[in-house]
């Protein structure tokens, strides 16, 4: 009886010790547990908006997440202008968190208290929002106890981040910097740039910043020529430690001309997605659920492991799988 007691103690004992070490346990980021969902269009972006606006993607924001030996930088998502992490990230977060990755996003430059139903983002000044990315880099860092992070940022997600490393310190904690659409050049927006250099001429661009700015203190620093581009390339857009992928699309209606975000330098890779796929019609905001894409941001990711990238039929309404 004794005998049966002990080892029923025992036993007890055991599975008390593996539920704790279960509970104290930081969660590794691994690709073998069940995986997340992974939509391939922009309207997944709004039952997820409608539900719980402004919280962060599937698969991001694992505050116990601890990166694996295979990934050891966790992965910041920095949206586009007029966005914000539940909208811009539906795809790629549960992608990258399916593939082993510690993700982590974030809303920044909202001007004011947040709004009920959607909360637009990226609306301060660049500088503003750099400051907020550092912010939460460094909360990333602690966090995980990474040593660096890498980048994936969709438009002003591509433009912003830069001002983080060439002058807030973002280089040496910056490993990898992907870039889906982005304007390193500006646009020119329909000659929305040419209309505002005009404007400067005449005086009257004191006028066009002070109805501007309060709305959208980031919108004129798109613009091919803006101080906030002279700035960036004095200093030189690319940081020599980094390593730069970048992605565009022919499609693009917002960056003009979509070369703005071709760049050449040792540690810069271009892609431009149609020259790798001719099935590919993303425009601007399809990137962000595009499989081909994807495809260059994974090996991007992970250069060492890279794996064949699809060729799929994308429309500006999604993939089609």
């Amino acid at each position: 009886m004794r005998t049966a007691l002990s080892r029923l103690s025992s036993l007890l004992s055991c599975l008390l010790v593996a539920a704790l070490a279960v509970l104290v346990t930081p969660a590794i980021a691994q690709a073998d547990t069940e995986p997340l969902p992974v939509p391939w269009s922009l309207a997944a972006a709004v039952p997820a908006q409608l539900a719980a606006p402004n919280s962060p993607p599937p698969g991001a924001n694992d505050w116990d997440c601890e990166p694996s030996e295979q990934h050891p930088n966790p992965v910041v998502l920095v949206h586009g202008l007029g966005a914000n992490q539940t909208v811009n990230w539906q795809t790629f977060s549960p992608l990258l968190a399916n593939e082993g990755y510690c993700v982590f996003s974030l809303t920044y430059g909202v001007p004011g208290d947040p709004l009920p139903v959607y909360q637009p983002g990226g609306l301060l000044p660049m500088e503003r929002s750099a400051e907020e990315l550092a912010t939460f880099v460094d909360r990333v860092l602690a966090s995980t106890g990474a040593a660096t992070v890498d980048i994936l940022g969709h438009s002003e997600g591509t433009l912003m981040p830069s001002y983080y490393v060439r002058f807030l310190g973002g280089e040496s904690k910056v490993d990898k910097y992907v870039s889906l659409t982005p304007l390193w050049q500006g646009t020119t927006l329909l000659g929305l740039s040419a209309l505002y250099q005009h404007a400067k001429l005449f005086g009257l661009d004191k006028v066009v910043d002070g109805v501007l700015d309060p709305i959208c203190g980031s919108c004129r620093q798109f613009l091919q020529g803006s101080d906030y581009l002279k700035k960036l390339h004095a200093k030189g857009i690319f940081a020599p430690e980094v390593q730069y992928t970048n992605i565009v699309t022919r499609y693009d209606e917002a960056v003009i001309p979509y070369t703005s975000g071709v760049a050449e330098a040792p540690n810069v890779h271009n892609v431009v997605l149609q020259e790798e796929c001719g099935l590919d019609f993303a425009e601007h905001a399809a990137v962000a659920a595009d499989p081909v894409a994807a495809g260059h941001v994974l090996n991007a990711l992970d250069p060492a492991d890279p794996e064949p990238v699809p060729c799929v039929l994308v429309t500006p309404l999604g993939a089609a799988r």
